[in-house]
């Protein structure tokens, strides 16, 4: 969690500072109420908090409810992409969930942060109060991706209502992923909410200054050829020989993904698990890239789909972490 506290009174930094001391956040006020480990709130807040919004993941406002909703409310998109927004009234009795309760991850934050506090954690999202799980919370536990929202909301409302809904996880989950499934039911409308873990560990290695669309294109029909979304896709990694080739970050850029550097001596010590190449090694002075990288950036903890794919200059690995939720 990436915190910002923003407030406007001195017993609201005073709350802030108290955070702080128990929890990494940055603190954002105006200028009277500045004091040393502050940062200053330039012009109007709506203005600032447009500034500030893609920087962090989770906004708690120290102030009254409805200061934070006009704050924040020009800049809602969706609550795919939308942060995680709480408030907290400056006598510190409640902290309110008030946007992106589920995959922005604000209905946890009021948790964490009500135990910190002390305060009361106030959420009023309808799977929650009826201590039910919605189709976004287990997106949100096992790193997934939601395929579509509007699909998600519609099982969701099956699991408030307290109809039956089936969830049907890959084996390796707790084997493989399925490609198919059969549902028998004699409903006449089933809702579906496909879920996607993120759990591609990418690995490139490339022939110096590859071109970037040349490197999209091999991930592309890498992840076609074995039937994967890119939406699967976790990390990309490569070797520390290869961190300034602007082409794999250019690729990792289209894909919204970062890039994990692995150095060649670590590399070296599993590389004999490998493919090699005579050539690489002596270039480069390890016998193979991609592969080792991927195994390594994926811990070791899961299988490769594709250990070496070969494309014009370019190799790509394609490991399946094991996926794990995560409460």
């Amino acid at each position: 969690m990436k915190l910002a506290v923003i407030t406007v009174t001195n017993k609201g930094v005073d709350r802030a500072f108290s955070i702080k001391s128990k929890i990494e956040c940055d603190i954002f006020t105006i200028s009277k109420f500045m004091r040393e480990g502050t940062f200053l709130i330039e012009g109007r807040l709506q203005e600032f908090y447009g500034k500030i919004n893609l920087k962090y993941d989770t906004f708690l406002f120290i102030t009254a409810a409805g200061i934070a909703v006009r704050t924040i409310a020009p800049f809602i998109k969706s609550k795919d992409v939308d942060p995680a927004v709480l408030s907290m009234d400056e006598e510190g009795n409640f902290i309110i969930s008030l946007l992106s309760g589920h995959l922005g991850g604000a209905n946890e934050a009021a948790v964490i942060l009500s135990e910190i506090t002390g305060s009361v954690p106030v959420i009023s999202t309808a799977s929650d109060v009826s201590g039910k799980i919605a189709a976004d919370t287990i997106a949100l536990k096992i790193n997934g991706k939601l395929e579509s929202l509007e699909s998600a909301k519609k099982v969701t409302s099956l699991v408030v209502a307290g109809k039956k809904v089936d969830i049907k996880i890959p084996e390796n989950m707790e084997g493989e992923n399925p490609e198919g499934v059969i549902i028998i039911s004699n409903r006449k409308n089933i809702e579906i909410s496909h879920i996607i873990p993120r759990n591609i560990v990418i690995g490139i290695g490339c022939r110096r200054e590859k071109e970037g669309i040349k490197i999209i294109e091999a991930i592309r029909n890498s992840l076609e050829k074995y039937n994967l979304s890119e939406e699967s896709i976790r990390i990309f990694t490569t070797a520390d020989v290869k961190k300034d080739e602007k082409g794999i970050y250019e690729a990792a850029d289209f894909f919204k993904r970062k890039v994990e550097i692995i150095s060649c001596e670590e590399i070296k010590k599993i590389e004999k698990n490998f493919e090699q190449s005579e050539f690489v090694k002596k270039t480069i002075g390890v016998g193979a890239v991609s592969a080792p990288c991927a195994f390594i950036t994926g811990k070791g903890k899961g299988k490769f789909l594709a250990e070496k794919l070969k494309y014009d200059g370019i190799t790509i690995s394609i490991f399946e972490e094991e996926t794990k939720k995560n409460g």
